[in-house]
């Protein structure tokens, strides 16, 4: 295969990778948040803005609920399991890869006593560095769902101040004047 061939499949390959992104357009939405009170309540909803001294949030129920920075003890930041489509990314880059490199090889090479082709070896390749992908995409795409927690309680007005910065960048309306 010639070396322009390679670089087409291979630029081809990443491009369909890179920018399969979600391209539909819809309406921005707030990350879903489970808030703990002081007094053990707990309201889950999707952060709609976060206002000087309180947040909104859209209730399971549809229902708009407003709760006090001063009341909160806990705010849980539920994160979407993205375990399934890292595998699904890791397989893909990693056996992309392999069978390009197994390309590059050339015509044939020895592979356990036996000599293989240049089909078989992107075969092999592909197989072998698609397992690995697999592997790596499924412990990054744990990671990556891990939920976050934010302790409110007994923390400083300068801290409080930073943390509800870091909840606008999460809330659906960012910018509440």
């Amino acid at each position: 295969m010639k070396k322009s061939k390679k670089f087409t499949a291979l630029f081809l390959i990443s491009s369909l990778l890179t920018l399969s992104a979600n391209l539909n357009a819809r309406e921005r939405r707030g990350a879903e948040h489970i808030i703990t009170k002081k007094d053990g309540q707990q309201i889950k909803g999707e952060l709609i803005t976060v206002k000087p001294n309180s947040l909104l949030l859209l209730n399971t129920e549809g229902r708009d609920v407003s709760v006090a920075v001063d009341d909160i003890r806990i705010i849980r930041i539920v994160k979407k399991s993205k375990f399934v489509q890292s595998l699904g990314i890791g397989l893909l880059i990693g056996a992309a890869t392999g069978a390009i490199l197994g390309l590059a090889e050339g015509e044939s090479i020895d592979f356990f006593g036996g000599t293989v082709t240049a089909g078989e070896n992107a075969l092999i390749g592909g197989a072998l560095v698609g397992f690995n992908g697999l592997i790596i995409g499924g412990i990054s795409g744990l990671a990556s769902g891990k939920d976050k927690t934010i302790q409110l309680e007994g923390r400083s007005q300068e801290e409080l101040k930073l943390d509800l910065k870091k909840l606008r960048k999460k809330a659906r309306i960012r910018d509440y004047k």
